[in-house]
Protein backbone atom coordinates (compact mmCIF):
# COMPACT_ATOMS: atom_id res chain seq x y z
CA UNK A 1 0.00 0.00 0.00
CA UNK A 2 1.10 3.36 -1.08
CA UNK A 3 0.52 6.98 0.01
CA UNK A 4 -2.24 7.66 -2.75
CA UNK A 5 -3.73 4.61 -1.73
CA UNK A 6 -3.54 5.79 1.68
CA UNK A 7 -5.31 9.37 1.23
CA UNK A 8 -8.42 7.52 -0.97
CA UNK A 9 -8.91 5.02 2.44
CA UNK A 10 -8.72 8.08 4.59
CA UNK A 11 -11.18 10.33 2.23
CA UNK A 12 -13.60 7.28 2.00
CA UNK A 13 -13.72 6.20 5.88
CA UNK A 14 -14.16 9.92 7.31
CA UNK A 15 -16.26 10.82 4.45
CA UNK A 16 -18.61 7.16 5.59
CA UNK A 17 -18.18 7.42 9.27
CA UNK A 18 -19.22 11.87 9.42
CA UNK A 19 -22.26 11.08 8.14
CA UNK A 20 -22.48 7.45 9.64
CA UNK A 21 -22.46 4.84 7.14
CA UNK A 22 -20.86 2.33 6.29
CA UNK A 23 -17.30 1.84 5.03
CA UNK A 24 -16.11 -1.17 2.34
CA UNK A 25 -13.21 -2.63 1.57
CA UNK A 26 -13.27 -4.26 -2.51
CA UNK A 27 -10.65 -6.00 -4.05
CA UNK A 28 -10.32 -5.45 -7.79
CA UNK A 29 -8.51 -8.49 -8.44
CA UNK A 30 -10.14 -9.12 -11.97
CA UNK A 31 -6.60 -9.27 -13.69
CA UNK A 32 -4.74 -11.83 -13.04
CA UNK A 33 -1.96 -11.38 -15.21
CA UNK A 34 -1.08 -8.45 -13.16
CA UNK A 35 -1.94 -9.63 -9.82
CA UNK A 36 0.86 -9.40 -7.37
CA UNK A 37 0.42 -12.90 -5.29
CA UNK A 38 0.24 -11.70 -1.78
CA UNK A 39 -0.71 -8.06 -2.27
CA UNK A 40 -4.17 -7.99 -1.03
CA UNK A 41 -3.47 -10.03 1.96
CA UNK A 42 -0.26 -7.01 2.91
CA UNK A 43 -3.06 -4.29 1.95
CA UNK A 44 -5.68 -5.76 4.20
CA UNK A 45 -2.72 -5.44 6.88
CA UNK A 46 -2.13 -2.23 6.22
CA UNK A 47 -5.64 -0.45 6.24
CA UNK A 48 -6.18 -2.98 10.12
CA UNK A 49 -2.73 -1.44 11.45
CA UNK A 50 -4.30 2.28 10.10
CA UNK A 51 -7.20 1.46 12.05
CA UNK A 52 -9.22 1.17 9.19
CA UNK A 53 -11.19 -1.98 9.21
CA UNK A 54 -14.35 -2.69 6.34
CA UNK A 55 -18.02 -2.25 7.80
CA UNK A 56 -18.82 -5.73 5.78
CA UNK A 57 -16.99 -8.58 4.63
CA UNK A 58 -14.14 -8.03 2.55
CA UNK A 59 -15.75 -8.27 -1.79
CA UNK A 60 -13.17 -9.87 -4.28
CA UNK A 61 -14.57 -9.13 -7.80
CA UNK A 62 -13.00 -12.64 -8.90
CA UNK A 63 -15.77 -14.49 -7.05
CA UNK A 64 -18.23 -11.92 -9.13
CA UNK A 65 -17.27 -12.90 -12.74
CA UNK A 66 -21.04 -14.67 -13.51
CA UNK A 67 -22.86 -11.13 -12.78
CA UNK A 68 -20.07 -9.11 -14.79
CA UNK A 69 -21.01 -12.08 -17.82
CA UNK A 70 -24.90 -11.83 -17.11
CA UNK A 71 -24.45 -7.72 -17.39
CA UNK A 72 -22.71 -8.04 -20.69
CA UNK A 73 -25.11 -10.67 -21.79
CA UNK A 74 -28.42 -7.96 -21.09
CA UNK A 75 -26.35 -4.80 -22.86
CA UNK A 76 -26.24 -7.02 -26.01
CA UNK A 77 -29.42 -8.77 -26.23
CA UNK A 78 -30.88 -5.16 -25.72
CA UNK A 79 -28.58 -3.68 -28.47
CA UNK A 80 -26.83 -1.13 -26.54
CA UNK A 81 -23.54 -3.06 -26.59
CA UNK A 82 -22.05 -4.72 -29.80
CA UNK A 83 -18.94 -6.91 -30.63
CA UNK A 84 -15.98 -5.86 -31.74
CA UNK A 85 -13.27 -7.03 -33.86
CA UNK A 86 -10.90 -4.03 -33.77
CA UNK A 87 -7.01 -4.06 -31.91
CA UNK A 88 -5.94 -1.24 -30.69
CA UNK A 89 -3.68 -0.72 -33.81
CA UNK A 90 -6.99 -0.05 -35.43
CA UNK A 91 -8.16 2.88 -33.39
CA UNK A 92 -7.01 6.74 -35.01
CA UNK A 93 -4.36 8.44 -33.48
CA UNK A 94 -6.75 10.34 -30.88
CA UNK A 95 -7.31 7.02 -29.88
CA UNK A 96 -10.99 7.51 -29.75
CA UNK A 97 -13.37 4.68 -30.86
CA UNK A 98 -14.43 5.96 -34.73
CA UNK A 99 -17.79 3.30 -34.11
CA UNK A 100 -15.90 1.38 -37.41
CA UNK A 101 -18.02 -2.05 -36.05
CA UNK A 102 -21.13 -0.50 -34.00
CA UNK A 103 -23.42 -1.41 -37.10
CA UNK A 104 -21.85 -4.63 -37.44
CA UNK A 105 -18.07 -6.15 -37.48
CA UNK A 106 -16.45 -4.58 -40.24
CA UNK A 107 -15.02 -6.74 -42.95
CA UNK A 108 -12.16 -9.05 -42.32
CA UNK A 109 -12.98 -8.81 -38.69
CA UNK A 110 -13.61 -11.33 -36.43
CA UNK A 111 -15.49 -10.94 -32.69
CA UNK A 112 -12.86 -9.83 -30.05
CA UNK A 113 -13.92 -7.44 -27.49
CA UNK A 114 -17.37 -6.11 -26.42
CA UNK A 115 -18.17 -2.15 -26.70
CA UNK A 116 -20.76 -0.07 -25.43
CA UNK A 117 -22.12 2.05 -27.51
CA UNK A 118 -21.60 5.84 -26.35
CA UNK A 119 -23.74 7.69 -29.68
CA UNK A 120 -24.61 10.96 -28.75
CA UNK A 121 -24.17 10.61 -24.96
CA UNK A 122 -23.23 13.44 -22.70
CA UNK A 123 -23.00 13.02 -19.30
CA UNK A 124 -23.54 15.76 -16.43
CA UNK A 125 -22.41 15.23 -13.11
CA UNK A 126 -21.17 17.42 -9.71
CA UNK A 127 -18.52 15.99 -7.96
CA UNK A 128 -18.48 17.04 -4.33
CA UNK A 129 -15.07 18.13 -4.78
CA UNK A 130 -14.49 18.96 -8.37
CA UNK A 131 -17.95 20.89 -9.55
CA UNK A 132 -20.15 20.54 -12.04
CA UNK A 133 -18.89 17.92 -14.76
CA UNK A 134 -20.07 17.45 -18.39
CA UNK A 135 -18.92 14.83 -20.96
CA UNK A 136 -19.64 14.20 -24.13
CA UNK A 137 -18.34 10.72 -24.91
CA UNK A 138 -18.86 10.23 -28.45
CA UNK A 139 -16.05 13.04 -28.36
CA UNK A 140 -14.11 11.72 -25.55
CA UNK A 141 -13.54 8.53 -26.01
CA UNK A 142 -15.68 6.64 -28.35
CA UNK A 143 -17.71 3.40 -27.77
CA UNK A 144 -15.68 1.60 -24.89
CA UNK A 145 -14.80 -1.86 -23.90
CA UNK A 146 -16.82 -3.66 -21.40
CA UNK A 147 -15.72 -6.94 -22.43
CA UNK A 148 -12.19 -7.62 -23.35
CA UNK A 149 -10.74 -9.20 -25.67
CA UNK A 150 -9.03 -12.00 -23.36
CA UNK A 151 -12.81 -12.57 -21.67
CA UNK A 152 -12.08 -10.38 -18.64
CA UNK A 153 -14.44 -8.30 -17.72
CA UNK A 154 -13.50 -4.33 -18.16
CA UNK A 155 -12.77 -2.42 -15.26
CA UNK A 156 -15.57 0.21 -15.84
CA UNK A 157 -18.16 -2.48 -16.13
CA UNK A 158 -17.12 -4.58 -12.67
CA UNK A 159 -17.02 -1.22 -10.63
CA UNK A 160 -20.25 -0.18 -11.64
CA UNK A 161 -22.04 -3.73 -11.28
CA UNK A 162 -20.84 -4.36 -7.83
CA UNK A 163 -21.52 -0.57 -6.72
CA UNK A 164 -24.92 -1.31 -6.82
CA UNK A 165 -24.76 -4.83 -5.52
CA UNK A 166 -22.99 -3.03 -2.49
CA UNK A 167 -25.68 -0.38 -2.31
CA UNK A 168 -23.08 1.80 -2.70
CA UNK A 169 -24.01 5.57 -2.44
CA UNK A 170 -20.74 8.01 -2.69
CA UNK A 171 -17.57 6.82 -4.03
CA UNK A 172 -14.57 9.05 -3.25
CA UNK A 173 -11.23 8.50 -4.88
CA UNK A 174 -8.31 10.12 -6.04
CA UNK A 175 -8.89 12.25 -9.92
CA UNK A 176 -6.97 9.95 -11.33
CA UNK A 177 -10.43 8.24 -12.10
CA UNK A 178 -12.46 11.39 -12.61
CA UNK A 179 -12.14 10.72 -16.55
CA UNK A 180 -13.73 7.36 -15.89
CA UNK A 181 -16.82 8.53 -13.97
CA UNK A 182 -18.86 9.85 -17.34
CA UNK A 183 -18.45 6.11 -18.55
CA UNK A 184 -19.78 4.70 -15.72
CA UNK A 185 -22.13 6.82 -15.33
CA UNK A 186 -23.04 5.70 -18.99
CA UNK A 187 -23.14 2.04 -17.92
CA UNK A 188 -25.14 2.84 -15.00
CA UNK A 189 -28.22 4.47 -17.10
CA UNK A 190 -27.69 1.64 -19.82
CA UNK A 191 -28.12 -1.50 -17.29
CA UNK A 192 -31.06 0.73 -15.12
CA UNK A 193 -28.76 1.30 -12.17
CA UNK A 194 -28.61 3.99 -9.51
CA UNK A 195 -25.87 6.69 -10.09
CA UNK A 196 -24.05 7.08 -6.82
CA UNK A 197 -22.22 10.69 -5.57
CA UNK A 198 -19.05 10.92 -6.39
CA UNK A 199 -16.07 13.54 -4.49
CA UNK A 200 -12.41 13.04 -6.22
CA UNK A 201 -9.88 14.38 -4.12
CA UNK A 202 -6.64 15.66 -5.50
CA UNK A 203 -4.06 13.26 -6.82
CA UNK A 204 -0.72 12.74 -4.47
CA UNK A 205 2.29 12.80 -7.17
CA UNK A 206 6.33 13.16 -6.28
CA UNK A 207 7.80 16.35 -6.41
CA UNK A 208 8.28 15.76 -9.90
CA UNK A 209 4.81 15.40 -11.01
CA UNK A 210 4.80 11.76 -11.43
CA UNK A 211 2.19 9.58 -9.66
CA UNK A 212 3.12 8.10 -6.35
CA UNK A 213 3.59 4.67 -6.44
CA UNK A 214 5.61 2.48 -4.15
CA UNK A 215 7.39 5.09 -2.69
CA UNK A 216 6.84 7.86 0.30
CA UNK A 217 8.06 9.90 -1.17
CA UNK A 218 7.24 6.40 -2.80
CA UNK A 219 8.24 3.92 0.01
CA UNK A 220 5.64 1.45 1.92
CA UNK A 221 3.19 3.15 3.91
CA UNK A 222 4.15 1.04 7.01
CA UNK A 223 7.43 2.56 7.58
CA UNK A 224 6.32 4.97 9.22
CA UNK A 225 4.31 5.06 13.27
CA UNK A 226 0.20 5.00 11.72
CA UNK A 227 -0.67 7.92 13.85
CA UNK A 228 1.81 10.16 11.93
CA UNK A 229 0.82 8.42 8.43
CA UNK A 230 -2.74 8.94 9.09
CA UNK A 231 -2.14 12.77 10.26
CA UNK A 232 -0.13 13.52 7.18
CA UNK A 233 -2.85 11.86 5.13
CA UNK A 234 -5.56 14.19 6.67
CA UNK A 235 -3.15 17.46 6.70
CA UNK A 236 -2.67 16.26 2.34
CA UNK A 237 -6.80 16.81 2.32
CA UNK A 238 -7.22 20.03 3.65
CA UNK A 239 -7.73 18.86 7.43
CA UNK A 240 -5.70 20.96 10.22
CA UNK A 241 -5.12 17.32 12.83
CA UNK A 242 -3.96 18.16 16.48
CA UNK A 243 -0.53 17.14 16.62
CA UNK A 244 0.82 14.69 19.44
CA UNK A 245 -2.08 12.45 19.94
CA UNK A 246 -2.67 8.13 19.47
CA UNK A 247 -4.25 6.74 16.51
CA UNK A 248 -7.30 6.12 18.60
CA UNK A 249 -8.13 9.72 19.42
CA UNK A 250 -6.96 11.17 15.98
CA UNK A 251 -10.06 9.05 14.14
CA UNK A 252 -11.94 10.22 16.82
CA UNK A 253 -11.20 14.13 16.28
CA UNK A 254 -11.31 13.46 12.35
CA UNK A 255 -14.59 11.77 12.37
CA UNK A 256 -16.29 14.38 14.20
CA UNK A 257 -14.47 17.53 12.43
CA UNK A 258 -14.30 16.20 8.92
CA UNK A 259 -14.70 18.90 6.31
CA UNK A 260 -14.68 17.35 2.67
CA UNK A 261 -15.55 21.16 1.62
CA UNK A 262 -11.67 21.92 3.00
CA UNK A 263 -10.01 19.52 0.02
CA UNK A 264 -8.24 21.32 -2.02
CA UNK A 265 -9.85 21.01 -5.65
CA UNK A 266 -6.99 20.71 -7.66
CA UNK A 267 -6.29 17.48 -9.37
CA UNK A 268 -2.77 16.46 -7.98
CA UNK A 269 -0.78 17.93 -5.41
CA UNK A 270 3.22 16.86 -4.54
CA UNK A 271 4.29 14.99 -1.58
CA UNK A 272 7.97 15.69 -1.00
Amino acid sequence: MHFGSLVSAVASFLQAKHFHGQWLIRMEDIDPPREVPGSATRILHDLCRLGLNSDRPVLNQSTRTNAYQSAVDTLLNEGKAFWCGCSRSDLPPSGIYPGTCRNGLAPGKSPRAVRLNVKDSTIRFSDLIQGAIEENLEHSVGDFIIRRADGLPAYQLAVVVDDAFQGITEVVRGTDLLESTARQIHLQHALGLPTPAYAHHPLAVSGDGKKLGKRFGSDPVGRLPAAEIVSIALQFLGQKPPGGIKLKELWSWATEYWQAGSIPRVKCMPIE
